[in-house]
């Protein structure tokens, strides 16, 4: 515990350049780290921030695992909301507060101390790697000209990845998919000024009433998406994927107290958990233009704006779903204004087989350690990255979450429990054993 609150206490926030010192500074806190467990560290410099590689002694005929993670996290801000400052980290009823306190210091570091448990009482049964870098929170953007580069000394047979939820609170979990993401931009404009809107209202379009008329055209009155060709490469569910999301220890009224929302709502013949992990969807993540004052202006303004994010499935990629959004976009854009449509981030979906040697071995660790059966779902957030590990290093990823599900990632107060933390520490002990097995 005394290892995270000092890992916390780095303000390691990558949006931001003038934490540039702070990123490096905790870069070099992991070498460090690595080298006191008994690991071999490397510091490599990227055109952003620097990525930490630690390997034990490897030897000829062992299976090799790959643990990725990531070192940087989100802003704090709204600061206000925090009960405590988010990187001094705080102890409350059993879990700690501060930021990146799950996502994905805690879970990450759980991995590397179970590690250095093990490196007590000799070597480890398999060959193992640390890759953690520090722009994760930003896309990635250097990480796959790092892989690519290093693509021999990174082989390996199974990765694993701590950056997910679990199902339920203390319950074992392994996502075995995770949705894509797409991105994109709409702006509309309308005169080449603001106008009085008494003057000129009912006399020109609003690029306002615009926007919004292109919102309400993504989606019919039963959830579906709208847009011509979405649906074309969704595969249905399978069966055993359905009793899997039906044996979930989550239930929907607790989702529905996780959300803090008056009603659950969403796509017509699902249920909410697979409406979240293996649905594609359209959503608006931000609608500005005129006016934002207090008070009233009686402006019509000259341009509007809305921001869309879309998450994919399986077979779905971004640049298609971007090129269908758009197209939708300018068939629906209404007349008198002109529409600018901008694609933004982009990310593939990920699916791995849990019936694979790799994903039973992690289940029965993660039996063995919780003594409960592991709960297997879909999980509807991305981690575009997956893809590239596939594509470059030929290696699927086990997604293995220490998380609970109200840890607030992203939000004022993120939390790990103590609990949780010290059993993944066992979890990374009991793995490491399954994996041996899988030669």
């Amino acid at each position: 515990v005394d290892y995270l609150l000092e890992y916390l206490r780095f303000p390691s926030i990558s949006t931001q350049s003038e934490h540039l010192k702070d990123m490096v500074a905790c870069a070099n806190w992991l070498k460090d780290l690595f080298e006191t467990l008994g690991m071999k560290a490397e510091l490599h410099e990227t055109p952003g921030n620097p990525v930490v590689v630690a390997k034990n002694a490897h030897k000829p005929g062992l299976p090799t695992l790959l643990i990725y993670g990531h070192y940087d996290v989100q802003p704090p801000d709204p600061l206000e909301e925090w009960t405590s400052k988010p990187f001094e980290p705080t102890i409350r009823d059993g879990r700690i507060y501060a930021r990146g306190a799950t996502d994905n210091k805690g879970q990450t570091l759980a991995h590397i101390l179970g590690a250095g448990e093990l490196l007590k009482d000799g070597d480890l049964p398999v060959n193992l790697t640390f890759l953690l870098e520090g722009e994760e929170e930003i896309g990635s953007s250097n990480l796959e000209d790092f892989l690519q580069k290093h693509r021999e000394s990174l082989a390996c047979d199974i990765i694993v990845i701590s950056d997910t939820m679990m199902a339920a609170d203390y319950w074992p979990t392994i996502a075995y998919g995770l949705r894509g993401i797409a991105s994109l931009e709409v702006i509309v404009r309308g005169p080449e000024r603001d106008l009085h809107s008494g003057i000129f209202g009912g006399a020109v379009a609003n690029p306002i009433t615009a926007v919004s008329r292109l919102i309400a055209s993504l989606h019919d009155e039963k959830g579906h998406v709208r847009i011509e060709g979405f649906y074309d490469k969704v595969h249905p569910l399978q069966d055993w994927e359905r009793e899997a999301t039906s044996k979930l220890p989550i239930k929907e009224n607790d989702f529905l107290a996780l959300a803090g929302s008056p009603i659950l709502w969403g796509e017509e013949g699902y249920n909410t958990f697979e409406r979240v992990g293996a649905r594609p969807t359209a959503e608006v993540n931000g609608i500005g233009g005129g006016y934002q004052g207090e008070g009233t202006k009686t402006v019509l303004p000259k341009e509007a704006f809305a921001k869309f994010t879309f998450r994919l499935v399986p077979d779905q990629t971004p640049e298609e779903i971007q090129a269908l959004a758009e197209a939708h976009f300018k068939k629906y854009c209404p007349p008198g204004v002109t529409i600018e449509v901008r694609h933004g981030h982009g990310g593939l979906p990920y699916f791995v087989d849990p019936t694979s040697k790799y994903s039973i071995a992690a289940k029965k660790a993660l039996k063995d350690t919780f003594g409960k059966e592991p709960a297997l779902m879909r999980e509807g957030g991305s981690i575009p990255i997956l893809q590239q590990f596939k594509t470059i290093l030929g290696a699927d990823t086990l997604l293995v979450a220490f998380a609970s599900p109200d840890c607030q990632i992203h939000s004022p107060n993120e939390n790990m429990p103590i609990r949780n933390f010290e059993t993944g520490i066992q979890v990374h002990k009991a793995l490491l054993k399954e994996l041996a097995a899988c030669r």
